[in-house]
């Protein structure tokens, strides 16, 4: 029995996309009863996990910061597929998808993923200790794109409501997109130890304590089956969306709820890898994977939405309210406050935790 269990857990990585793309066959373009979508469902959470544990063994391969950054990416492109994939069904309700989506993200990265980091790591040492000059960089990138993409189209006069018009939309999509790609160029090439795990001295750790990096092979094995599982995800979800947005209303929900669905849906694996490396000392990766999804959710999703509205119907609205906009500015300030020192206490981690409760309050009762 232990053989067979030991068995199953080396093997599933490799069983789930393939199980995942063969009920994506099966039930693509069908009307799913309720055991189809539970079943959908549950493929839909295997092909995820799946994913991010070949972005894993893959980032296990390149090393750290190349580690954090890819699968952020993985992370990120899930997200965008099942927002452009619930968003082509069009409706008034997906107008502010994107929005709901990649605000429920930064909250979640930049409150909860962080919070949860800096409260585990100082646990274990009293301190959790971090790099200010790579994490402060990381932060005010993730700042400046959220204030352009989020924060600025609730005060634009050009178009009515909270929305960009297509000059405007087009100049914050660019910007995100190039900001990202600066900030990338910084962490893996021109300034790569400043994102490096450091020791209570300060001093950089440029060593791995796993195991031995995977092979080539191995690499590129799991480089085929993080792209099987991510066509899955893809399709999977726009089988199960009817069914979210219906179980949201039912329940008498706001339809931004379906947004945090989405966000909690792709970012609990991530956070869960982000808390293992806050235990073993690691709390700048911890911070490296958090904001690193962030800024991904916001620098990527904004241009492919963008792309997306030339032919979808309907409008975009990407500009927050104001219960939301207070809770962006309080995070960006608690935030700068938290990365400055370079090292922080629970109190820290207990207040970004704090806001993203206020989040979740705020999106089940506005």
């Amino acid at each position: 029995m232990k053989t067979r269990f030991r068995s199953l857990a080396v093997h599933w990585p490799t069983a789930v996309p393939a199980i995942a793309f063969v009920i994506l066959a099966l039930t693509w373009g069908s009307s799913l009863n309720g055991g189809m979508v539970a079943l959908v469902g549950c493929a839909l959470a295997g092909a995820v996990l799946a994913a991010v544990h070949h972005a894993e063994v893959i980032a296990h391969r390149v090393g750290e910061p190349f580690g954090s950054l890819v699968l952020a990416l993985a992370v990120t492109v899930i997200e965008v597929a099942l927002i452009v994939t619930l968003m082509a069904d069009g409706g008034d309700k997906s107008s502010s998808l994107a929005r709901d989506t990649v605000f429920a993200a930064v909250m979640i990265t930049c409150n909860g993923i962080v919070g949860l980091s800096l409260l585990v790591g100082a646990l274990r040492r009293k301190v959790a200790v971090f790099n200010p000059e790579g994490t402060g960089a990381a932060f005010g990138t993730v700042a400046t794109i959220a204030g352009l993409s989020l924060a600025l189209p609730t005060f634009t006069t050009s178009t009515p409501g909270p929305r960009f018009s297509p000059p405007q939309l087009v100049f914050a999509a660019l910007a995100a997109l190039i900001l990202y790609g600066l900030f990338v160029a910084t962490q893996t090439i021109r300034h790569r130890d400043y994102f490096l795990p450091v020791t209570a001295e300060g001093e950089v750790i440029d060593t791995d304590d796993h195991a031995d990096p995977p092979s080539t092979r191995t690499a590129l094995v799991s480089l085929g089956l993080l792209a099987l599982a991510l066509v899955s995800v893809v399709g999977l979800a726009k089988g199960v969306s009817p069914a979210i947005e219906s179980a949201v209303a039912a329940a008498g929900l706001p339809a931004s709820v379906v947004g945090v669905v989405i966000a909690l849906l792709v970012l609990l694996p991530e956070t869960i890898a982000a808390v293992r490396a806050a235990r073993r000392d690691r709390v700048q990766t911890s911070l490296n994977l958090g904001l690193g999804s962030a800024m991904a959710s916001i620098g990527l999703t904004i241009p492919a939405v963008a792309v997306a509205s030339v032919w979808m119907e309907g409008p975009l609205v990407l500009g927050l309210g104001a219960s939301h906009m207070v809770l962006l500015a309080l995070t960006v300030v608690v935030g700068t406050l938290t990365v400055i020192p370079g090292r922080a206490t629970v109190l820290q981690g207990g207040v970004h935790l704090a806001l993203l409760g206020a989040y979740v309050v705020l999106a089940v009762s506005p």
